[in-house]
């Protein structure tokens, strides 16, 4: 925790905060999480943090996703190699073509395992 910086540990605090109000059923609010911030001696953390947290929070069914998925909200990646030009666009529209291709000559006469039409189940 020492390598923290304040808005990180604040941060964490205020996370932390919210999965406890989570957890114990209770309402999630600006002034509940400030509350249990300066009951567990977390008296430094920035009073904006409670605020912005508990605007996004205060639904139970969103801290129910961003605990099932901590990462949805990402970036994305950091994108391509740069700038190919117009060139690097039609090489892409070239293997779109040849990928829907593919697929169209799979064709439907094979089910997923293995059987010719799909007959009986």
């Amino acid at each position: 925790m020492d390598s923290l910086s304040k808005e990180q540990k604040d941060e964490f605090a205020t996370s932390f905060a919210i999965l406890a109000l989570y957890d114990g059923g209770a309402e999630i609010t600006s002034e509940q999480i400030t509350t249990l911030l300066e009951a567990t001696g977390n008296n430094e953390v920035e009073p904006f943090y409670p605020v912005i947290f508990a605007s996004y929070l205060s639904d139970p069914e969103n801290v129910a996703k961003l605990i099932a998925c901590p990462a949805g909200g990402g970036g994305g990646g950091g994108g391509g190699g740069g700038g190919g030009g117009a060139g690097a666009g039609a090489e892409e529209e070239k293997e779109e073509e040849k990928e829907e291709e593919e697929e169209a000559d799979i064709g439907g006469g094979m089910d997923m395992f293995g059987g010719d039409d799909g007959g009986d189940y």
